[in-house]
């Protein structure tokens, strides 16, 4: 049985403070998210550039529409779908994307539970920050996962507990200091604000609210969904695989595979990166997060199988391959430039060298481009790795 009350209370939340609160603007939102691009995020997933643009997306749990709005400016050839159970920040996801021109979009006023109502199946579901606040998760997740179309993404944003911590014991704090007000979203910020400014400076929670949050948090809309927030589940590993597991649906990965890499931590002692051989890829994992729990936040892909993927080990494959440039960077054409997660990237001479053959050029192959200029095979890995370049196959 859904737990209706909690329903409600985060719907109330959400009435109160519209979430996110980013401004409406009367153009295209500026940058891009790779995870919203269906291009770049099923090239992550497969190593290829899909066949085909045409596709459906949904937005599940949209909020006022932020990520909804880039979904449809960053995929020109899909109809994007985007539900929620809060009405009052429905009316602003509608006046967000009307303003900017996102105009491949409807809205549905429901919850998650309910989404077999929408008719037909979805290529991408993008769901953030949405499922850890049901009062069900697994159930949730069910839902859309039977949404899903074979070989279609599903793209999660979930909370970690480890990084959350001290966010966990303000949650408590206000809490009990509200007692029977609790419920009243405004007297939780009011409480809350005056806790962070009467404790000690050098207080641990405060600290990190001052290193992590204060800059977002000076909006109440920010501090309420952190802090007074009625229904939420934060993951460790062993739970969040728990919660994909009982989707039905394939892993496929992890979406900032830049934290998931042991060597980062332990790469400088040999014995111990062997031992880490001996682990299954869900210990692999644990100990990345206990070893550095700074995570905040799981972000990754589902899949409903088949899903095809391409390996491009092999030198003959690769070299047969039409390259093309990641529409999801930012400063091109320039030796220093933006990757898809706005992290700087140096290029050197032959690299940038490259990146300008693929410019524009949607028949040459690689093979062809190296036999012009001094790169290797291995530094097109590299870009390729870098998600700087979209491959598909010869």
């Amino acid at each position: 049985m859904i737990n209706q009350d909690k329903i409600a209370a985060v719907q109330r939340l959400y009435d109160t403070y519209p979430f996110p609160p980013e401004p409406l603007l009367d153009e295209p939102p500026p940058g891009y998210n790779w995870r919203w691009n269906w291009v770049t995020a099923y090239h992550f997933c497969t190593g290829q550039k899909p066949q085909r643009q045409d596709i459906r997306i949904l937005d599940a749990g949209c909020g006022t529409g932020v990520g909804t709005e880039y979904l449809v400016h960053l995929n020109p050839q899909a109809s994007v779908v985007g539900i929620d159970v809060s009405g009052g920040a429905l009316d602003v996801a509608r006046e967000r994307c009307r303003r900017s021109g996102a105009n491949r979009v409807e809205f549905h006023h429901q919850s998650l539970y309910d989404v077999a109502q929408i008719e037909g199946e979805f290529d991408l579901i993008n769901s953030v920050g949405v499922l850890h606040h049901l009062p069900d998760p697994i159930r949730g997740i069910q839902a859309l996962a039977g949404k899903l179309a074979p070989g279609g993404l599903f793209h999660i944003f979930v909370y970690a507990e480890l990084g959350r911590w001290e966010i966990q014991l303000m949650q408590e704090a206000i809490a009990l200091l509200q007692g029977d007000k609790r419920g009243d979203y405004r007297d939780g910020v009011s409480v809350g604000r005056q806790l962070f400014a009467s404790l000690p400076e050098n207080n641990r929670i405060v600290k990190r609210e001052k290193e992590r949050w204060s800059w977002e948090n000076q909006r109440d809309e920010c501090f309420a969904d952190m802090y007074v927030h009625p229904q939420e589940v934060d993951y460790n590993i062993q739970t969040l695989f728990e919660l994909i597991d009982a989707s039905g649906l394939e892993f496929v990965g992890f979406s900032n595979p830049r934290y998931w890499d042991i060597e980062r931590l332990v790469g400088k002692n040999p014995e111990l990166m062997e031992r880490t051989k001996g682990l299954s890829e869900r210990q692999l994992y644990r100990l990345i997060e206990v070893l550095d729990p700074e995570i905040t936040h799981y972000e990754f892909f589902l899949t409903r199988p088949p899903l095809n993927k391409i390996d491009w080990s092999e030198d003959r494959v690769l070299l047969a391959a039409i390259p093309e440039l990641s529409p999801c960077m930012n400063g091109w054409p320039s030796q220093s430039i933006f990757d898809g997660d706005y992290q700087v990237v140096q290029l050197s001479e032959t690299e940038f060298g490259f990146l300008q053959a693929c410019d524009g050029n949607e028949t040459v192959t690689v093979g062809e481009i190296l036999q012009r200029g001094e790169l290797g095979i291995e530094e097109v890995r590299s870009l390729l790795k870098r998600q700087l370049i979209l491959l598909t196959p010869g």
